[in-house]
């Protein structure tokens, strides 16, 4: 598996698991077939710059750099800002509308956030389709993107 792909998953199991050691990170990513050793996910570590937090549980647990999500957050509204056309939601599907051209980074932008609500993100030319989990977090998700868009 390619650094890119790998340090993608870590990502994922970082917006769903509070990760407080390599071991964990070599363990989920097993889970998932995917075969890595400590060695490389020290270097996967250093690399994406992960940062170990205080938990609610007392202890401290890997998570992104505070810039970078800051920043993906900061891109995000700009992104909205910019090229907002509508949004519409039905059932578990959130539909939003923007200038063409700018479909693919603002879904790029939404997966990069890591919101939990979020089953998948498609986006062309002018359209972002994201799939949510379910009813409930298809509202959750509508209030995010209110606020999102009330912040510009």
């Amino acid at each position: 598996m390619k650094k890119q792909e790998r340090q993608r998953y870590i990502k994922r199991l970082l917006s769903s698991n509070e990760i407080e050691r390599q071991e964990d990170f070599v363990k989920l990513l097993r889970a998932e077939d995917i075969d890595v050793t400590q060695a490389t996910i020290s270097r996967d570590i250093k690399d994406m710059q992960l940062v170990k937090v205080p938990s609610a549980t007392g202890g401290y647990h890997y998570s992104m750099p505070v810039q970078k999500q800051m920043d993906t957050e900061k891109k995000l509204k700009r992104t909205l800002k910019d090229a907002y056309v509508s949004y519409a939601t039905q059932d578990k599907f959130v539909l939003i509308k923007v200038l063409p051209g700018n479909g693919p980074a603002l879904a790029t932008l939404i997966e990069a956030m890591h919101y939990d609500e979020i089953f998948g993100t498609l986006g062309d030319d002018a359209h972002v389709l994201i799939i949510c989990k379910s009813l409930a977090m298809t509202l959750e998700l509508q209030q995010k993107i209110q606020r999102l868009l009330s912040d510009h």
